[in-house]
C-alpha cells in the first residue's frame, strides 16, 4: 500500500489502483444465508455513489456528523468509507439528537428519529435490496443511492489532521486512523492479500479495524460475517477453509 496514505478513502484509492478485481469484503449473514462478495472496484463504486449522496442530496460537508446507527455489515462499510472521502465525521452508535444527519438500520428507526436532520435508512436486506414499505420520515439508501454518480470528486480537500471516526468514547483523526489500522494489521498479522474473518461488532474500535480498517490498510480483505453463531458444528472451519482465511477473530 502507498505509505503516503493518511485517510481511510487514500487506503481505498490505492487498492484500487493496485488490484481492482480483488476481494475486499465478503460478507455472510448466518442468519438468512446471505452471502456477498464485493471487489474493490465494486465495492469503490458503492462508496462513490454513497458519498455523491451524502455530499448532493443530503447537502453533508466536511466536519458534519453522521451518526451511524448499524451493525457490522457490507454496506456499513461502504457508509465508513463514504464518510472519509467527503469528510464527515462517522460516529459509530453515538447520539442521533446531536447529529446532522442519521444512518439507521431497520432496528433503529425509532432512536434516529431523534435526530433533527437528514435521515437515511438501510433495510439491510440481501443484494441492498430496498424496505417494502419506506419508513416516514427517512430517505431509503436503496431507493436514493443506484443513480448517483460512478465518480467521486470532494468540493473541498478531506483533512487527515481533522476527526474522521468516533467509536465507544475513542475520537481519531484520518491520519491517526489509518496509523492504527496499520500497526493492527501488523499486529495480527494480516499480510498483503491475505484474509480476515471477523465476527466482531462494529461497536468498537477493535471491531472496525479487524472487520474493515486493518485489512484495507495491509491490502488484505476481510470475510465480515453477521450471526456467526447461527453456524453449525464445523461451519467456522469450513468458511475458513472455504475463504482461504489466514486471520480469524470470530
Amino acid at each position: 500500500m502507498n505509505a503516503n496514505d493518511r485517510t481511510p478513502a487514500d487506503l481505498l484509492r490505492s487498492a484500487l489502483a493496485s488490484d481492482p478485481g480483488r476481494p475486499l469484503v465478503t460478507f455472510y449473514d448466518d442468519a438468512t444465508g446471505e452471502r456477498v462478495e464485493l471487489s474493490v472496484a465494486t465495492f469503490a463504486n458503492w462508496v462513490a455513489k454513497t458519498a455523491n449522496l451524502l455530499q448532493g442530496d443530503l447537502a453533508a460537508e466536511p466536519g458534519d456528523r453522521a451518526v451511524l446507527l448499524l451493525p457490522a455489515h457490507w454496506q456499513t462499510a461502504v457508509w465508513l468509507l463514504a464518510c472519509s472521502s467527503v469528510g464527515v465525521v462517522a460516529d459509530v452508535g453515538g447520539d442521533p439528537a446531536s447529529a446532522d444527519l442519521v444512518v439507521s438500520g431497520p432496528d433503529s428507526l425509532d432512536a434516529a428519529r431523534a435526530c433533527s436532520g437528514e435521515r437515511v435508512a438501510l433495510a439491510l436486506r440481501p443484494l441492498g435490496g430496498r424496505f417494502p414499505q419506506p419508513p416516514a420520515g427517512f430517505a431509503d439508501y436503496a431507493v436514493e443511492v443506484p443513480g448517483q454518480g460512478d465518480r467521486f470528486a470532494s468540493y473541498a480537500p478531506v483533512d487527515p489532521d481533522e476527526t474522521a471516526l468516533v467509536v465507544d468514547g475513542v475520537e481519531l483523526t484520518g491520519a491517526e486512523l489509518v496509523e492504527r489500522a496499520r500497526a493492527d494489521a501488523g499486529r495480527l498479522g494480516i499480510e498483503p492479500g491475505g484474509r480476515v474473518l471477523s465476527g466482531q461488532s462494529y461497536a468498537s474500535w477493535d471491531g472496525l479495524s479487524v472487520g474493515l480498517y486493518g485489512a484495507l490498510a495491509a491490502g488484505g480483505s476481510v470475510v465480515l460475517c453477521r450471526n456467526l453463531d447461527r453456524l453449525g458444528e464445523g461451519g467456522l472451519a469450513k468458511r475458513v477453509e472455504d475463504e482461504r482465511v489466514g486471520v480469524i477473530r470470530p
